[in-house]
């Protein structure tokens, strides 16, 4: 996957001329220089030719790689690599959290979506943000706080998936995480990182093995151990998932939700009714590939495909990685993405949503048609086809936790799973050891808007949106080429897209696609990255009329591409502490 040669501006499809040579007018053909290469090295990706697993933590890569070599199936990694992150990156996904997970059987040639997101309770209160007398709870206190921790769907959705594609036994897959909890590992700087963003955390329950006496987090390095999370992987690891949504483990999820600050209405009753939902994957063409990822109430594999598609009907391909022009496109295209996202996307179990419609090509084409040379003054949601009435924009709150996994085994099966507890460290309640999610707090703060409902409203069962977007491409022949997804808050989409681009319309090698410099328009703000030459494109884009912001982008992509021929090249995120590994 080597760079192919750059077309030069005169022979850019007609269809982009008069956009290319107004752009060229306006910034001077100087500013369309490539810039200096990916983040770091552009050292060769992992190499595999049998299986692979790609992961945020290195010991979770080992764990799933050790199921793989003793005829694991993608599925069985999967559970694997999850336990181990449970307990080497709490911070970011666990037993107490919600996932998504695109499954390609290589047999049957069937590509399966499941949402396993964590759910809102039967007793949950639509108008959950604010207080009985109607002022507005305090954002950083709702934000950990019982009221918004979610029926659990991770570990409940791993163990279906077991039963019809797992080929180890259940016990097995828990076995290195209990270990490592039992003995220690060292601290991931990562974790490290988090912690010195959390300071707050040092007095909570469950959270002192992170802290010295003096209340600051350990070093990088520190032998860590969680005696009382290995406990509860022993009992899942004998009993089932069962041991997590009934018994001791429930009872005191229940307590502690009741107890918290702002209490939460999570019952017994809600735990043991909790299922995952089998749903069609939403897919699109772009750049001659197929891709698929999750449908809604994953808002971020709409607005993934429906970024790539505009993209590449504005032949982003035909412009030089790094150069303003790119980035350019690449911001507008984000823009009008999340302007639909958020007008439209909520659970399809209790919204209508004009799916359909977000992806029509015709509606692509009409959005593609809205970037111009210059910044949109505002990206406004379109009209798709079969649409329903306008809904106001919903806002969930997220930061940078989740967690992605890409694992190849050896029949040709592939897993695709992003995994999250929400924002970092999750409501800050910890039970037996599992962190628990707060993900109710991606469900909009208000519920109507200027008199309208809101498609993301919290109501009883509900499951909120989410950014989340794993995702798998696809060739001419329906076989997968690229499976690909990312850890990051609201910053997953541009940084899954980014890579796709890479790939598909520069022919990166998946590593430089993955450290290419970041740039972002999904997260309600126009970003470029700190520290990167993405940086030096500040002041050509504010003279497009963009308005970028410099900052950390620390989103986490995982990928591993399937070469003709079968062989595989993988790549895990050096923005955190992951690594690709296989056989």
């Amino acid at each position: 996957m080597t760079s192919r040669p750059r077309r030069s501006l005169a022979s850019v499809p007609c269809a982009n001329r008069f956009f290319s040579a107004r752009l060229v007018a306006l910034l001077g053909f100087a500013t369309f220089f490539a810039l200096p290469g990916p983040v770091h090295a552009a050292d060769a990706p992992a190499i595999a030719r049998y299986h692979m697993a790609a992961t945020a933590s290195p010991l979770a890569t080992q764990a799933a790689l050790a199921v793989l070599r003793e005829g694991g199936s993608a599925v069985d990694a999967a559970i694997a690599a999850q336990m181990m992150l449970a307990v080497v990156e709490p911070q970011s996904s666990g037993l107490g959290g919600g996932s998504l997970l695109m499954v390609w059987e290589a047999r049957t040639k069937r590509l399966t979506f499941i949402d396993g997101l964590a759910s809102a309770p039967a007793m949950m209160p639509e108008d959950y943000a604010h207080e009985a007398g109607g002022g507005a709870i305090e954002p950083k206190t709702l934000d950990r706080s019982g009221r918004v921790v979610a029926v659990p769907g991770t570990l409940r959705t791993l163990a279906v998936l077991h039963t019809t594609q797992g080929r180890l036994p259940w016990a097995r897959l828990f076995q290195d995480a209990i270990a490592t909890a039992e003995n220690g590992f060292p601290l991931p700087p990562y974790l490290h990182a988090t912690l010195l963003s959390r300071k707050d955390l040092a007095g909570k329950p469950g959270l002192a093995a992170y802290f010295g006496p003096d209340g600051k987090a350990l070093p990088a390095g520190s032998p860590i151990h969680n005696l009382a999370l290995a406990a509860t992987l022993r009992r899942v690891a004998k009993e089932g998932p069962d041991a997590l949504y009934s018994g001791i483990v429930a009872d005191d999820m229940v307590a502690a939700v009741g107890q918290a600050p702002y209490p939460g209405t999570q019952t017994l009753a809600d735990l043991a009714a909790y299922r995952p939902r089998e749903r069609s994957p939403v897919c699109a063409d772009a750049f001659q590939h197929r891709i698929c990822s999750a449908a809604p109430p994953s808002s971020g594999g709409v607005a993934l495909l429906q970024q790539l598609a505009v993209l590449d009907r504005v032949h982003i391909a035909d412009q030089l990685p790094g150069s303003v022009a790119s980035a350019h496109l690449f911001i507008e295209a984000a823009r009008l993405a999340e302007a639909d996202r958020r007008a439209f996307i909520g659970d399809p179990d209790q919204v209508e949503i004009p799916l359909a419609g977000l992806l029509d090509p015709s509606y692509l084409d009409a959005r593609a048609h809205l970037i111009g040379p210059t910044a949109l003054e505002t990206a406004s949601h379109g009209t798709p086809p079969a649409r329903h009435a306008a809904l106001p924009v919903s806002d969930p709150l997220e930061m940078s936790a989740t967690s992605h996994l890409a694992i190849v085994d050896d029949a040709g099966n592939a897993v695709s799973f992003t995994t999250t507890i929400n924002l970092n460290f999750g409501s800050d309640i910890v039970i037996d050891g599992v962190v628990l999610n707060d993900a109710l707090t991606n469900f909009a703060t208000r519920p109507v808007v200027n008199g309208v409902h809101v498609a993301n409203a919290a109501a009883p069962n509900k499951r909120p949106i989410t950014t989340m977007a794993p995702a798998i491409v696809f060739d001419a022949d329906g076989l997968p080429v690229l499976i690909v997804g990312a850890g990051g808050g609201a910053r997953i989409i541009d940084s899954v897209a980014e890579t796709i681009v890479g790939v598909l319309a520069w022919h990166q090698q998946v590593r430089e696609a993955i450290e290419q410099p970041r740039i972002g328009g999904e997260n309600n703000a126009q970003e470029l990255e700190r520290d990167t030459p993405a940086a030096g494109l500040a002041d050509a884009l504010r003279a497009l009329g963009h308005k970028p912001a410099i900052t950390e982008m620390n989103g986490g992509v995982q990928a591993i591409a399937i070469m003709p021929g079968g062989g595989l090249e993988g790549w895990a995120d050096p923005r955190r502490d992951g690594v690709a590994l296989g056989d």
